[in-house]
């Protein structure tokens, strides 16, 4: 894997061996940073991190601080050394946990958050619980916009979760990108 863009672009990451990971490709990272406005001063938070590509490519093009969420605590670690080797530490946050509780202990902190990428493990049915857990939760920022990557054949069922709707979908092979913002 390779971050793509920005001030690390084209720099490795290593990932830890005998993890099972679905990492974003490259072609999907590229189409959804070149789709988002610029990162520039916002804050990121990558769900559901894995190996953190999609997080570490948000900081690289300039965003002020990138959070991971990752419940295997060696790819929190793996992530960690990443954000190191590429220079990106000072603006990267890794926390071990699952998503469900991240979101909890981000909402009780105050947290906002520009940019949400959701990669919940396809075919869980994660999608609508986690959007409807980051509306309540009030870590979406206002004009923010969270974005699930999902299976063609799975996603939200409507196109409004509890305050936030969906605006825009894209497909990339059998990857869809879908977008959405609060109501």
């Amino acid at each position: 894997m390779r971050i793509i863009g920005g001030e690390a672009g084209g720099r490795r990451i290593r990932v830890p061996k005998g993890c099972r990971l679905r990492p974003t490709s490259d072609m999907v990272r590229e189409a959804l940073f070149n789709i988002l406005p610029p990162m520039t001063g916002g804050a990121f938070l990558d769900l559901y991190a894995g190996c953190g590509t999609v997080g570490l490519e948000a900081a690289s093009r300039g965003a002020a601080r990138s959070l991971f969420v990752e419940r295997d605590p060696l790819l929190a670690k793996a992530i960690r050394a990443a954000a190191e080797s590429l220079g990106l530490a000072d603006r990267t946050e890794v926390m071990a946990a699952d998503a469900e509780r991240a979101i909890r202990v981000l909402s009780s902190r105050g947290e906002r958050f520009d940019f949400i990428f959701i990669d919940p493990p396809y075919e869980k049915g994660l999608i609508e619980p986690t959007l409807a857990g980051i509306v309540s939760g009030n870590i979406l920022a206002q004009a923010g916009v969270a974005i699930v990557q999902h299976a063609a054949g799975e996603g939200a069922q409507t196109d409004s979760i509890d305050g936030a709707v969906l605006t825009d979908r894209r497909r990339y092979g059998n990857t869809l990108l879908s977008f959405w913002r609060r109501k």
